[in-house]
């Protein structure tokens, strides 16, 4: 198993966990008014965070993919115009 692919999942179980816990704390601000609205919208910031982060960490792999890609096609390019 990759050790970024589990990373990743567990980013993915973080955004579901803060997901769920600000949906649970909106309603809860909403019916039982217990969390304060600070306390509410705080569990919904962290939720963003950590999704805008695992979005940025699949990005950047894909980026990395791109960049690998684009110098192997450089270098073949290279080798081509000095054979011909």
């Amino acid at each position: 198993m990759n050790l970024g692919n589990l990373k990743l999942n567990i980013l993915d179980i973080l955004t579901w966990i803060f997901f769920i816990l600000s949906v649970i704390f909106v309603l809860w601000y909403i019916f039982g008014n217990s969390p304060t609205f600070e306390q509410t919208l705080l569990i919904f910031i962290l939720g963003v965070v950590i999704t805008s982060f695992a979005s940025l960490k699949s990005l950047k792999a894909d980026h990395n993919h791109l960049k690998r890609s684009f110098y192997s096609l450089a270098k073949d390019f290279k080798q081509h115009i000095q054979y011909k």
